[in-house]
């Protein structure tokens, strides 16, 4: 498998080179997929099933490589340290045209053109405090052997999501709809809309989801959940990639 050969082989090099730790991206998708609704948040100590039905090529694809990372360290490392960082979907200002999954469903939040949002839960992060955090776990003592889940609060609903930019941006977002769903009415869609098929297994299914480890053993500090949203939607109105209700 590309994404697990493709660690074992930075994790290799580096052990080889000498090197004193390795801090590997890994994602929430290794934590919180292939398990029954829980109440309880989702933290480091919990792994993806990636043998449960509906679990993801993704989801599996980062559960699995993550998971050999940490026995090859623990069989084959020698002296190389390893901490990984699980980033939830990651936000904040662009560098460029080119849109991660999590940016476009930002970009299709300020679009609007839809008569609501389907019942759906993010858990969002922004991308500065995600560098700063595998910076502070490649520095800090207290990183080595962990991992740190990245999140910048609780998982968010999308029609909260909505809310929250059209209050901050004001008229530049005048055209965003906050209108919820029936999961009814989702389904009936997802028959004419892939994203939406895609979607259809987790409607109603909030993840909830704790930052306190990174927050307690690296001092850790990131950004609100609505302040990396509306960091993400003045970036795509500032990149042309969004038109403001304004200038419509």
């Amino acid at each position: 498998m590309p994404a697990r050969d493709g660690a074992l082989r930075v994790l290799r090099a580096a052990r080889d080179a000498s090197v004193k730790r390795v801090v590997l991206t890994s994602s929430f998708a290794a934590i919180g997929y292939g398990h029954r609704q829980q109440d309880a948040p989702f933290d480091e100590t919990d792994w993806t099933d990636a043998s449960a039905p509906g679990v993801s090529a993704y989801a599996k694809s980062k559960t699995l490589a993550e998971r050999a990372a940490w026995d090859f360290v623990a069989k084959e490392g020698g002296g190389l340290e390893l901490s990984v960082i699980n980033p939830v979907g990651v936000l904040g200002p662009l560098l460029g045209p080119d849109l991660a999954t999590s940016i476009l469903l930002v970009q299709r939040v300020l679009k609007g053109g839809v008569p609501g949002w389907p019942r759906l839960y993010f858990g969002l992060v922004d991308v500065r405090d995600v560098a700063d955090l595998h910076i502070r776990a490649m520095t800090d003592p207290a990183a080595k052997g962990e991992r740190f889940l990245a999140a910048g609060g609780d998982t968010m609903a999308i029609r909260d999501m909505a809310v929250a930019v059209k209050r901050r941006l004001g008229a530049a977002a005048a055209n965003i709809p906050t209108r919820e769903l029936p999961d009814w009415l989702v389904r009936i869609g997802a028959l004419f809309d892939p994203t939406l098929k895609n979607s259809i297994g987790e409607l109603g299914k909030r993840k909830h989801i704790g930052n306190a480890k990174a927050k307690r053993l690296l001092g850790w500090s990131p950004r609100s959940n609505e302040d990396a949203l509306v960091a993400t939607a003045e970036s795509l109105i500032q990149l042309g990639l969004v038109k403001p209700a304004k200038a419509a």
